[in-house]
């Protein structure tokens, strides 16, 4: 049984690739959608979730990846010559009103990734589609301290 760790955090903005509301014309469904087949055949099946991440912030903190639930290498997932690892941790979103929703840190692996880089106290997660949240809503994120480390800020 998974003892969860619970961390305060923010929901902010981000890039809106991943769920295409971005408006990057190579990937008009967002990324995630073409994603999603790769992962399913790897073992983690996303299709109940919203293709898209939520982008929450735990400043001061950031976090190390330590053993995640699942790693997939060199992942072809579209017709650029690039390929990208991604991770994916377990975790649960706790909204103000008691809401739970279960998910994953979605970490697209930063020395992989071309683009879209996020900040060290940005976590993507992917859960489903919640009505009602907005940008600056306080949220609590419960992690498996087993697939991933909470880490002191790091100093100016």
């Amino acid at each position: 049984m998974t003892q969860w760790q619970f961390v305060p955090a923010i929901v902010m903005p981000g890039h809106g690739v991943a769920s295409g509301q971005g408006g990057d014309p190579r990937y008009p469904q967002g990324t995630i959608a073409l994603q999603k087949p790769i992962f399913a055949a790897g073992g983690i099946d996303l299709d109940d979730y919203f293709s898209g991440t939520l982008n929450l912030s735990i400043q001061p903190w950031r976090y190390a990846l330590k053993a995640p639930k699942r790693t997939f290498r060199t992942v072809q997932w579209t017709t650029a010559e690039f390929t990208e690892d991604f991770s994916f941790c377990d975790c649960q979103l706790r909204l103000s009103d008691g809401q739970t929703f279960t998910g994953f840190i979605y970490y697209p692996h930063p020395e992989t990734k071309p683009e879209h880089l996020q900040a060290a106290d940005i976590l993507e997660i992917i859960t489903t589609y919640i009505d009602g949240i907005y940008y600056g809503d306080a949220v609590i994120l419960a992690i498996d301290p087993d697939q991933i480390e909470i880490l002191p800020a790091l100093l100016d």
